[in-house]
C-alpha cells in the first residue's frame, strides 16, 4: 500500500514550509541529503527517536522519547560507549556511531552531551546541526546554557522540545518563530518566607551538595558543586546582621572559562564560580572585606547560594573490583575509604550498584565485627544494596558480593555492571571550604542575648563512581 500525504491539506501544507525552512537554514551544509530537503525528498526518513542531555558524569538532565522504537536505557548505554572507547585505535568516541542497530549522534556544547538516537538511516549532518541549534536555541531563552539553569528551568525546556521536535520531526528551530508557541517565562528561585515566630535565636547553616562523579582510583574531584548559606531567624525586632565569609573568598575564575576544572592558584584562596545574594542583603562592604549586612526576616531563607568547580578533596574514595569466578558466578569487592579527620561522622551512607540483568542470586558478607551495616538484593531492577548507619572519619569498610548468574555472560561484566553511586550527610564538614568567620547583631541590647549558632552540612547530590 502506499500513503501518500495531500499537499491541500492545511496541516500538511505548514508543516512542511516549516520543514523546509529548516532545510534552508542547513544549506549551507555540504550533505546531499541535506540539500535534499530543500526539494521535499527524505522527509519521512529524517526522523529522531530520542533526545537527551547529559552531564559530564552521565546524569540524565532531559529526555524525550518520540517514537518509542529505542530502549529506554539508551542513555546510559551511550555514556559507558563514550567513557570507554576504544575501537579503531581512538580513545575518543566520534560523534556519530552505531550500537545493536541503534544510531548516536552526539555533540558537546559547554560541558553538556546533547544526544539524539534513531533506528531510520539519517542524515548525519542535518541531526548533528539540529543538536547545536537546539542548543543555541536553549541558551537564546536560558540566558545561560549549563547544567544549574536546564535544570531549574526544565518545565521551559521541555515546551522548546515539543515545538522544535514533533514525533521525531523537525518542526523549526528559529528562536522568532518559536516566540509565537512558547509562553513559560524562565524560572527564578523565589526565598521561601515563614510567618513571623517570635524572638527566639538565630541559627546560620552551610550546605555544600556534592557533585557527581568520583573517580574510584582517584581522590581529586572537581565537578561543578552547589552550596548554599541557609538561616533562620527568630529575633525580637528584626535587628541588623553582619556575617563576614572568608577574607581570601574570589568569585568569579579570573576570565577562566566555568567548565575550565583546573586547580586553584595554589594560594588555598576560596574561589567560587558564581552566586547570589537574597534581597535583603547589603553588599556595602563585601568587596573591601568579604562582610554582608542584613536585616533578616523571620523564619528561614537562603542568604547565599553559590557555585564552584575548584578542585577539591571528596569525602569517600570508593574502590569497585568484579571479579568472574566461572561461567556463571562472579564475586564484587566494594571498598569505601573516609577521607575527612576522625572526628567527623557520616550519617545514613546508602551505596547502590546495578548489576547484570541475568544475574538471579546474591550472597553478601560483611567484615567481621561490622555494625550498624546492612544488605539487600533489589531483584527487580536487579540492584545491590549496602546501608552504613554512620561512618567515621579515616575508617574504611569492605563489602563482598557473590553473584550467581542465570545464564553464561558473553560480554565484559564490567561494562554490564555499576555505576556505583552514594547517597549521605556528614554533618561538620564542608569541603568547599567556604566559611562563616563571625556572626554579629549590630546593636544589641544588654537584657536581650539570643543565641547564635553556626553549623556545616555536606550532602550527596549526585555522587557516582564509574566502574
Amino acid at each position: 500500500m502506499r500513503f501518500i500525504l495531500d499537499g491541500r491539506h492545511e496541516r500538511y501544507r505548514r508543516f512542511r514550509s516549516l520543514w523546509r525552512g529548516f532545510a534552508r537554514h542547513c544549506n549551507r551544509l555540504s550533505s546531499p541529503n541535506t540539500r535534499d530537503l530543500n526539494q521535499g525528498r527524505y522527509f519521512l526518513g529524517n526522523m529522531i527517536s530520542q533526545f537527551f542531555v547529559l552531564s559530564q558524569r552521565g546524569d540524565n538532565i532531559v529526555f524525550r522519547d518520540y517514537r518509542g522504537d529505542v530502549q529506554k536505557g539508551s542513555a546510559e548505554i551511550f555514556f559507558r560507549k563514550v567513557k570507554f572507547w576504544k575501537e579503531d585505535g581512538e580513545t575518543e568516541a566520534p560523534p556519530v556511531f552505531n550500537v545493536d542497530g541503534v544510531n548516536y549522534f552526539h555533540v558537546k556544547v559547554v560541558g553538556l552531551l546533547f544526544v539524539a538516537t534513531t533506528r531510520a538511516n539519517v542524515s548525519p549532518s542535518l541531526v548533528l546541526e539540529l543538536l547545536q541549534r537546539i542548543a543555541r536555541v536553549t541558551k537564546d531563552y536560558l540566558g545561560i546554557l549549563n547544567e544549574d539553569s536546564i535544570r531549574k528551568n526544565f518545565v521551559l525546556v521541555y515546551e522548546l522540545l515539543d515545538e522544535v521536535i514533533d514525533f521525531g520531526y523537525v518542526q523549526t528551530t528559529s528562536t522568532e518563530v518559536l516566540k509565537s508557541s512558547v509562553f513559560n517565562e524562565p524560572i527564578m528561585v523565589d526565598s521561601a518566607h515563614m510567618p513571623p515566630l517570635g524572638p527566639a535565636a538565630l541559627f546560620m547553616q552551610g550546605n555544600k551538595r556534592m557533585p557527581g562523579t568520583a573517580v574510584t582510583k582517584s581522590v581529586v574531584a572537581n565537578e561543578p558543586g552547589d552550596g548554599t548559606i541557609q538561616m533562620k531567624s527568630y529575633l525580637s525586632g528584626n535587628p541588623e546582621i553582619r556575617l563576614a565569609l572568608n577574607e581570601d573568598l574570589n568569585i568569579g575564575r579570573g576570565g577562566r572559562s566555568v567548565y575550565d576544572y583546573g586547580g586553584s592558584s595554589g594560594s588555598g584562596a576560596v574561589i567560587l564560580d558564581d552566586c547570589n545574594f537574597h534581597e535583603s542583603v547589603h553588599l556595602d562592604s563585601f568587596d573591601v572585606d568579604r562582610t554582608l549586612t542584613l536585616v533578616p526576616p523571620d523564619g528561614e531563607f537562603p542568604v547565599m547560594n553559590y557555585r564552584m568547580t575548584q578542585e577539591y578533596k571528596p569525602p569517600f574514595r570508593i574502590n569497585t573490583l568484579i571479579e568472574e569466578a566461572g561461567s556463571l558466578k562472579a564475586e564484587v569487592i566494594l571498598k569505601i575509604r573516609a577521607e575527612f579527620p576522625q572526628n567527623i561522622t557520616a550519617n545514613t551512607v546508602v551505596v547502590q550498584m546495578p548489576l547484570p540483568t541475568y544475574t538471579s542470586r546474591v550472597s553478601f558478607e560483611l567484615e567481621p565485627g561490622a555494625v550498624g551495616q546492612m544488605t539487600d538484593f533489589k531483584e527487580p531492577n536487579k540492584k545491590l544494596e549496602w546501608g552504613l548507619k554512620k561512618i567515621v572519619g579515616g575508617s574504611e569498610h569492605t563489602l563482598r558480593a557473590k553473584l550467581t548468574f542465570s545464564h553464561e555472560s558473553h560480554g565484559n561484566i564490567t561494562k554490564e555492571a555499576g555505576p556505583v553511586s552514594m547517597t549521605f550527610t556528614i554533618p561538620m564538614y564542608n569541603c568547599s571550604r567556604l566559611q562563616v568567620k563571625y556572626l554579629q547583631i549590630a546593636k544589641k541590647s544588654k537584657t536581650y542575648n539570643p543565641y547564635r549558632w553556626v553549623r556545616y552540612v555536606t550532602q550527596a547530590n549526585s555522587y557516582v563512581a564509574r566502574i
